[in-house]
């Protein structure tokens, strides 16, 4: 372990050396890249160099031990030998979990898709209640949230939103939420109060950087329309709705929520160039793991990360199975102890992993 911190703590200083580089520093890319990697490893230089010192001290007071000490001194003395063997002990457990492969994209904003699954009206309502979950979530956490485009169903709900989240350390707390959710209530149009069963499926993609992924503009067809749905005077004068086609791939991005052509173009080359960067670390993925499965799935009823009761006011994760009495809570945005909690349980899987 030792060896691997000093790697760590050479590399940092590298770093901080390259960014003080004037030929680096005028280059946005260049130092972009040096400030995200430097900020990655913060935390890790910050906790060797405390627990290098934590040595340090210890091994001085131990031997302050052979001295010719009163009782009294010496009991101070084997008294702060225990509080640094203690703190030496946890500096070693948060080293350990510090130097866990990190997520690339953990301090990354997201593009999140939350979609209507099984279910019809139902499912689009759940759809508008998750996006208000996270959105409650988010403005806890002093995050910004950004609509990109939105397709609203009939009964109110949503069949498809799209938003930006923003701030610090977003993709590490929201990647957890990937994958299908399941709804179990009573319609309110159900006059017999019979229990319906819905999904909506939740995509959480890291927000693709141009100093991520280029895009050749040859390979983007742009398309401008007047926007439709509300918008008074400006849908019927003003084309700012931007489609963006990427011809390699086929995929297609509207995004028509601004009133302005250029924010709308610029939103809708967020998710494209998010999606495309999904797509290939899904193949480096899929290379490295035949285990991995998709984040989304079908949204068939039978697919589910988590299930959301609202007869027996229960929410269960069934990835760790976990079950909290809390719905309410959890739906008005308070996410953090199920988000802690798998958290918690993926760093004991990779340290299972490290040790084995």
């Amino acid at each position: 372990m030792r060896d691997k911190l000093e790697q760590i703590n050479k590399r940092y200083k590298e770093l901080v050396e390259q960014m003080g580089n004037p030929e680096v520093a005028a280059d946005h890319k260049q130092i972009t890249k040096r400030a995200q990697e430097k900020a990655s490893l913060d935390n890790i230089v910050g906790l060797y160099q405390e627990y290098k010192t934590t040595v340090k001290s210890l091994e001085e007071t131990r031997a302050m031990q052979s001295g010719k000490l009163d009782a009294e001194m010496l009991a101070m003395v084997k008294e702060e030998v225990r509080q640094l063997e203690e703190k030496r002990g946890r500096l070693q457990e948060e080293l350990k979990l510090a130097l866990l492969p990190k997520d690339p994209n953990d301090e990354k904003d997201i593009i999140m898709e939350i979609r209507a699954g099984a279910g019809g009206d139902e499912a689009a309502l759940f759809a508008a209640d998750l996006f208000r979950m996270y959105s409650r979530y988010a403005q806890a956490k002093r995050w910004n949230v950004d609509v990109i485009s939105s397709s609203e169903s009939v009964g109110g709900g949503f069949k498809e939103i799209i938003l930006e989240i923003s701030g610090k350390g977003v993709f590490s707390r929201l990647k957890y939420e990937r994958g299908v959710h399941r709804v179990q209530r009573v319609p309110t149009t159900e006059a017999s109060g019979r229990i319906h069963t819905s999904t909506a499926t939740v995509a959480v993609l890291p927000k693709a950087e141009e100093v991520d992924l280029s895009i050749d503009p040859n390979d983007l067809r742009i398309d401008i329309f007047h926007s439709g749905g509300a918008g008074g005077q400006n849908v019927n004068k003003v084309a700012t709705a931007v489609r963006i086609t990427h011809l390699p791939t086929g995929m297609v991005v509207v995004c028509q929520d601004e009133r302005s052509q250029l924010r709308n173009r610029q939103k809708a080359m967020a998710v494209l160039r998010s999606r495309l960067l999904d797509i290939e670390r899904s193949k480096q993925e899929q290379e490295m793991s035949s285990m991995r499965r998709s984040q989304v799935g079908t949204g068939e009823r039978s697919e589910k990360i988590r299930t959301y009761n609202f007869p027996q006011d229960r929410v269960s994760d069934h990835r760790i199975g976990l079950t909290l009495h809390s719905l309410p809570r959890i739906m008005q945005g308070e996410l953090d102890q199920l988000i802690d909690t798998l958290a918690t349980e993926d760093q004991a899987k990779q340290l299972q992993e490290q040790l084995a």
